[in-house]
């Protein structure tokens, strides 16, 4: 990775392209919430219950494209790849995550297409 990012994004980024669940999971607060494109996950139990088939099921990559710090959050964009249903997403999926960190713990996530508000 050529950008520099804070470690707990670095360790999202690296859980998810090492297919390492459990490292994954293990970076989220206990009241977390994820939003996924409209999509809104509470706690660790959730998180968990989503991350298994949309991520790691999925075999899902991030290839980092830029990195941002802006209010507070890291905004990772980034080229995703895998074996998910890429129905109506434009090709190559290019997908910003935005990572609230607090005691290096993520609190807040949100991924969604690059460029939609």
């Amino acid at each position: 990775m050529t950008k520099q990012m804070s470690p707990t994004a670095a360790t999202y980024v690296r859980s998810i392209n090492d297919h390492d669940a459990a490292a994954f999971n293990a970076l989220f607060a206990e009241g977390a919430i994820v939003n996924d494109n409209g999509r809104e996950f509470r706690g660790l139990a959730a998180i968990k219950a989503w991350s298994g088939p949309e991520i790691f099921d999925a075999q899902v990559t991030l290839e980092v494209i830029d990195v941002a710090e802006r209010d507070g959050e890291t905004v990772v964009t980034s080229k995703v790849d895998g074996n998910f249903d890429r129905t109506g997403l434009p090709d190559p999926v290019i997908i910003d995550h935005h990572i609230t960190v607090e005691g290096g713990k993520i609190v807040g996530l949100t991924c969604q297409l690059a460029g939609s508000v």
